[in-house]
């Protein structure tokens, strides 16, 4: 092993911050301390809570520094800008200095140890201006602890001060609380990271791209030795160059573009091409939760876009990803976006839970797909509301016109196009009776149109190639072409579709209903069932099925053999 190998210190340890100005992206904790070191307004304990890598512990060291600091002279006070050079100043940061003690409350946590440190708070500093305690992870304490110290940090001796860091500043007793001055030291944004590491990479003479570097600060979710170690893993494994194919490798994350990509094919519905993008990215090496996660988070980017579209200049983001997304922010509806996130959302929770991440993954994607080609209830209203008035002609018909807006039209298909869930091959579909009609329009997913025939048509006649109907009083005003449409897409020819004022048939749901009742009242008649009703006071028949002869099957059967 040779001599460099042996003082190499990782990034997080070379670069640690020695003044305030050196910390990133804690203005407001900077800003205070300044001012109260500056005036002399110093309180005697600070308690910095914030989450792991922010520089709680860095923190409270670089204010130790600033209130022992004494100058390269020897005769300097206490300021904003510790020398570094000073004896009490390089003592600080090489954690040796006799009146500068840290604990760690993880490790000491009981009321003995904070016994200690009330016997020894009654001595004057051996050699510095202050005797500062830093406590890491204080929340840890016992409650017996946190009582034995309340009397001595609210009235604590005149050069004695407390510098308190914890990740769990719920789990300190408010009374610990309202004797200290509280920071919340706040993560820090993924562009502040990724100019503190290019910085960084440039010191330590390393080729990195910026992609690779804006992933890691990504990945650091907010934390600055986060980053810095899997800075430093992505140095040490690249060979002293930075990719970022290695990084997303490296942290099992899914390509952006990629993401991008899955994103816009799950809402065109096309899910073979969809699955077979995730199947590349799993390949790849990218977790299936990171996949779900990258989705999350890009629905939300998109939505937001479609809110404030200034908000699509998002640094993090490649220019050509950024105008991708913010063309699908203007495409896909608030509706849509909305629903995709819940979806998400929800399979995120059962890729968590599933025996097969992949699997689940793959189920959500699948889900996602299917949905985009539903539209949703406030769509379909509106194509309704919005749907062109019928070209109407004037009806051979001889009968009298009538007064209604129905009286004597017709619709030949050509007029307008009206929207198709999922049009037949022309050609292919035959109709002998308007119960064809319906049934086919069910198999499309054209449940209004369905539901229409059924309810509002007293059909007159019903040839191939042209039908007549009377409208009932909740018949759609564009019922007739609609019908002239749809039927020339499904079957490939024209038909002739009249609206006459002479009364037809019954509805479709008229006669089932006719002929369900006629059916209850053969059963009620029946000897059998009368007994049954009689013996049961209150039963009645709740519903009819057909039951077929096991031997009438078979007889069936081997008649067709």
């Amino acid at each position: 092993m040779t001599d460099s190998a042996n003082t190499y210190r990782v990034l997080a340890r070379k670069y640690r911050p020695a003044t305030f100005a050196d910390l990133v992206g804690q203005e407001a904790l900077v800003r205070t301390l300044k001012n109260a070191i500056e005036t002399g307004r110093v309180a005697q304990a600070y308690m910095l809570t914030g989450i792991r890598g922010v520089g709680k512990t860095t923190s409270a060291r670089i204010i130790a520094r600033a209130l022992n600091c004494i100058g390269p002279d020897g005769k300097g006070g206490m300021t904003t800008e510790p020398c570094g050079v000073c004896e009490h100043c390089r003592a600080i940061a090489e954690d040796r200095h006799v009146d500068v003690i840290e604990m760690n409350a993880a490790s000491n946590r009981g009321i003995d140890n904070i016994r200690e440190i009330i016997e020894t708070t009654r001595y004057n500093p051996t050699s510095a201006r202050f005797k500062i305690y830093i406590i890491d992870e204080v929340h840890m304490l016992t409650n017996e602890a946190f009582n034995a110290l309340l009397k001595t940090l609210e009235e604590p001796p005149e050069r004695v001060k407390f510098i308190f860091a914890t990740t769990e500043i719920r789990k300190v007793p408010t009374t610990v609380l309202s004797r200290c001055q509280r920071f919340d030291l706040r993560r820090v944004e993924p562009e502040l990271l990724t100019v503190h590491f290019k910085n960084i990479v440039q010191k330590e003479n390393v080729e990195a791209e910026d992609e690779a570097l804006r992933l890691i600060a990504k990945a650091a979710d907010g934390s600055v030795r986060d980053g810095l170690s899997l800075l430093d893993q992505a140095i040490a494994h690249g060979g002293g160059k930075v990719t970022a194919e290695f990084v997303r490798a490296m942290i099992g994350l899914a390509d952006r573009a990629a993401i991008v990509d899955l994103f816009e094919t799950l809402m065109k519905g096309d899910i073979h091409a969809a699955l077979d993008l995730f199947n590349r990215q799993y390949a790849s090496g990218a977790d299936p939760m990171i996949v779900l996660q990258d989705l999350l988070d890009l629905t939300h980017w998109i939505t937001r876009v479609k809110i404030a579209p200034e908000l699509a200049d998002d640094p993090s983001m490649a220019q050509t990803e950024r105008d991708r997304c913010a063309e699908l922010a203007k495409s896909l509806s608030m509706g849509v976006l909305t629903r995709d996130w819940q979806m998400l959302l929800k399979g995120v929770g059962e890729v968590l839970t599933a025996p097969s991440a992949k699997q689940a993954a793959e189920m959500v994607l699948i889900r996602l797909a299917y949905a985009a080609d539903l539209p949703s209830p406030a769509d379909l209203v509106k194509d309704i509301k919005n749907a062109p008035a019928p070209a109407f002609v004037p009806s051979h018909s001889s009968a009298p016109a009538a007064s209604s807006d129905w009286g004597g039209v017709r619709a030949v298909a050509g007029g307008s196009p009206m929207p198709q869930a999922a049009p037949a091959p022309q050609g292919t579909v035959m109709f002998n009776t308007l119960a064809d009609v319906v049934a086919y329009a069910y198999k499309q997913k054209e449940m209004l149109f369905a539901y229409n025939l059924q309810n509002c048509v007293s059909l007159v006649s019903f040839e191939q190639g042209k039908i007549e109907f009377y409208p009932m009083e909740n018949t759609p005003a564009n019922l007739a072409s609609d019908m002239a449409e749809k039927l020339k897409a499904w079957t490939g020819q024209t038909w002739l579709i009249s609206v006459v004022n002479k009364q037809g048939g019954k509805t479709l749901l008229q006669e089932a209903q006719e002929t369900k009742a006629n059916l209850r009242k053969t059963m009620s008649a029946n000897p059998v069932v009368s007994a049954v009703i009689m013996a049961f006071p209150g039963a009645k028949i709740d519903s009819i099925r057909e039951r077929v002869d096991e031997n009438e099957e078979t007889s069936n059967a081997e008649d067709e053999e």
